[in-house]
């Protein structure tokens, strides 16, 4: 390993999370000579994610669903209102609850087997920098500190990363705009029906500006987890969590905790420039997460891919400034950027919701699927159309949407 901190890259890539690793494998195929640089000594762990993956995300990622990974398959969503009132909405494809460990390791091999070399244990404390662009990185190792020289850095190293901030870049999150997440991995509870669906469950008293999550690994087996406002004062995630699972009986009553999780979710929006002279930033080090629940694995793994291209390209032209560079942020908000930013809208439009606006469209919510796209950033007009329905709640669309 020694030897491989020695040598010069052509990509570094700092971070084998889901964008780290598809990144490098991606940019390993291209023939680009790439290095992964992982702080923690285990690949995928800890775990803080939800583990939802979705069918589409997989093809756009070029990876076929493993069972060593695949846990449990769902088939869509159950939404609950704060008064109990339950929307069964089926989803037109399918996805997967995954086993999150397993699933980077799996993204990592990948990424070796294409021929990426990868060290654990190397924190990345600081860049090189001459004049104005990133040459390489300084890692700490169990070996010693090194300069590892490079011809682009991307970072990938989650939503604090260190990286694109010794860079230069402001990646900072106003605090109104991280959620506060909080996680059980539970055994023997009793999920409720259909089992093949995830179950969220809304209202300020349940999770002020989040919501409660059971996704399901198993018929008695999920994860139970909630998001709210990193903000919030009235009570801590873990005490909301705690507190739903407490007044729920008849799911958790003969259950047990086998695993817990808790972490920061970003949910504004992506960095408007993920790039620098000779750095790429991806994935939740770029905030590229969806600003409703705060998924990121896809949007991930789509961005490595996206951002291996455009290294390819830089390094074959031997110019690796902004110039060349802001290709890939132009490329990724017309792919996905821009989405999420109208997603970014739609949220803002929850948070203006209260109780009885939530129960009310509950009550009138006939076509299921619009809710879901509309949630996702699509089919905005048609939902304003719907709207009409509970003027109320069209004011409040009215002011965030237009």
């Amino acid at each position: 390993m020694r030897q491989w901190l020695q040598e010069e890259y052509d990509v570094i890539v700092v971070g084998a999370g889901p964008a780290g690793s598809t990144a490098a494998r991606e940019c390993a195929k291209r023939g680009l000579k790439t290095l992964v640089l992982e702080k923690r000594q285990e690949v995928g762990v800890p775990k803080r994610c939800g583990e939802g993956l979705g069918e589409g995300w997989c093809r756009i990622a070029g990876i076929t669903p493993d069972p060593k990974w695949a846990r449990y398959e769902m088939h869509g969503a159950v939404l609950w209102s704060p008064s109990g009132k339950k929307v069964v909405i089926p989803t037109p494809t399918k996805g997967w609850i995954i086993e999150r460990r397993v699933f980077d390791k799996w993204l990592a091999e990948k990424a070796v087997m294409a021929g990426a070399r990868m060290i654990t244990k190397a924190r990345v404390i600081g860049v090189i920098k001459e004049e104005d662009t990133v040459k390489g990185v300084i890692v700490e190792t169990p070996d010693g500190d090194f300069e590892v020289m490079a011809k682009i850095v991307i970072a990938a190293d989650g939503v604090d990363s260190k990286t694109a901030k010794y860079a230069g870049l402001n990646t900072v999150n106003p605090a109104t705009e991280i959620d506060s997440g909080y996680q059980y991995e539970m055994v023997g509870l009793k999920i409720p029906e259909p089992t093949d669906m995830i179950h969220l469950y809304f209202g300020w008293d349940v999770a002020p500006r989040g919501y409660v999550w059971i996704f399901p690994k198993g018929p008695d087996h999920a994860n139970v987890g909630i998001g709210i406002g990193g903000h919030i004062d009235k009570g801590t995630a873990k005490e909301y969590l705690d507190r739903f699972i407490e007044s729920h009986p008849e799911i958790f009553e003969n259950a047990g905790i086998v695993e817990v999780n808790a972490g920061g979710i970003p949910v504004g929006a992506p960095l408007k420039k993920p790039y620098a002279n000779g750095l790429l930033v991806i994935g939740d080090a770029a905030h590229m997460v969806n600003p409703i629940h705060g998924g990121g694995i896809g949007t991930g793994m789509e961005a490595g891919i996206l951002a291996a291209e455009i290294a390819e390209k830089a390094v074959r032209s031997g110019n690796v400034s902004e110039d060349v560079l802001k290709e890939f942020a132009e490329k990724w908000y017309e792919k996905r950027g821009n989405q999420l930013l109208q997603v970014l809208k739609v949220r803002k439009f929850f948070e203006d919701l209260t109780d009885q606006d939530m129960e009310k469209l509950a009550d009138i919510l006939d076509d299921k699927q619009l809710l879901l796209d509309f949630a996702d950033g699509r089919r905005t007009a048609a939902f304003l159309k719907f709207l009409a329905k509970a003027p109320r709640i069209a004011l409040k669309a009215a002011k965030h949407l237009k």
